[in-house]
């Protein structure tokens, strides 16, 4: 592995396409969709709340999740082709494709309009916005920026924009967690390539595995981060929650292993989850271990999800510059896209 200190010039050289400079507008991205004058989409007696989308817009649902995790909703996540038999008139669909062709989710989307469910669907284009004028279905075009995962932000907070009397999540939290998005910028992004860079010190720590250790509450940042390692870096990821982790993958650090743990925290973790923590360190630091460990801004769950996902982003981003591998190709997705 390469663990010289890269430069703007390295980014500029291997990134074909450009993607860092995207991260670079996150946060003008974010407060751009958010303060869209979008069509607003209301439903009464929502209880439900299906998300249907896959890779970088499946992500989005996996955000949102976590906002909802604590509101007296029920919440499914669709990755596939399945939509669940408990839809009924009081659930809402939500279908995102950042593409717009993305088969899974036009095949929900398809299952979804034969039933009594809201259905509000979200896409730059395609199959799936012709197949929602076609069916008169509440459809926002959202321009795709770069890629699906690098138009994370303009999603994210486009959809809260419009769907912000079903979600129930302040309109102060979603601006705090804009601005904070502007201080991690400060320190992460391309302009910034220092010591003082934690997503680049990431970067160069990761030379095998990554595993990723995670609480309750921020699983949607694991996995996204594992995503992106996946997509951007072009190398195998896993994820662990910590608490199952006890129960299981912690014995397998009983033998020697080229996986390296990183532990991914919020700031208030609950008591018992940072004791697990704790222990975790603990048996690590005994067996001589090294881990990486990163934690959540301060404030409510969704600033800490999105500045850790744009830390761990751009960390993929850079591991990808480091190894000497363009971070925007995805050519082994569209071998598979071109067979479906």
């Amino acid at each position: 592995m390469v663990t010289k200190r890269m430069n703007l010039e390295d980014l500029e050289k291997i990134d074909s396409k450009k993607i860092y400079q995207t991260y670079d507008k996150w946060p003008e991205i974010a407060k751009d969709g958010f303060d869209n004058d979008f069509e607003k989409f209301d439903a009464k007696g929502i209880d439900h709340i299906v998300f249907s989308g896959m890779g970088g817009s499946g992500s989005i649902g996996d955000v949102i999740s976590a906002i909802l995790s604590k509101e007296d909703m029920h919440v499914s996540n669709v990755k596939g082709y399945h939509l669940p038999k408990t839809v009924d008139s009081n659930t809402l669909v939500i279908s995102t494709s950042v593409s717009g062709n993305t088969k899974e989710t036009l095949t929900v989307l398809e299952k979804a309009q034969k039933t009594d469910a809201k259905i509000a669907v979200f896409s730059s284009g395609g199959m799936i916005q012709k197949f929602s004028k076609t069916n008169n279905l509440f459809f926002q075009e959202i321009s795709m920026i770069h890629s699906p995962r690098a138009s994370f932000p303009k999603f994210l907070f486009s959809i809260l924009n419009i769907l912000k009397s079903i979600i129930p999540i302040k309109e102060t939290d979603i601006k705090e967690a804009i601005s904070s998005l502007e201080i991690t910028r400060n320190n992460i992004f391309s302009n910034n390539l220092t010591e003082d860079n934690i997503s680049l010190k990431l970067a160069e720590w990761i030379k095998d595995i990554p595993l990723i250790y995670y609480p309750w509450g921020l699983q949607s940042t694991a996995i996204r981060f594992k995503n992106s390692l996946q997509e951007n870096s072009k190398i195998h990821a896993i994820t662990e929650d910590v608490i199952e982790a006890c129960h299981n993958d912690i014995v397998a650090w009983e033998k020697n292993s080229k996986v390296q743990p990183i532990l991914i925290r919020g700031h208030d973790d609950h008591i018992k989850t940072i004791e697990r923590w704790n222990i975790l360190k603990e048996f690590f630091n005994e067996r001589g271990i090294e881990c990486f460990e990163t934690k959540s801004v301060e404030g409510n769950i969704l600033s800490k999800i999105v500045n850790l996902i744009y830390l761990l982003d751009y960390s993929s981003i850079y591991r990808a510059i480091l190894n000497q591998i363009d971070p925007s190709p995805v050519n082994a997705i569209d071998f598979v896209k071109e067979r479906l």
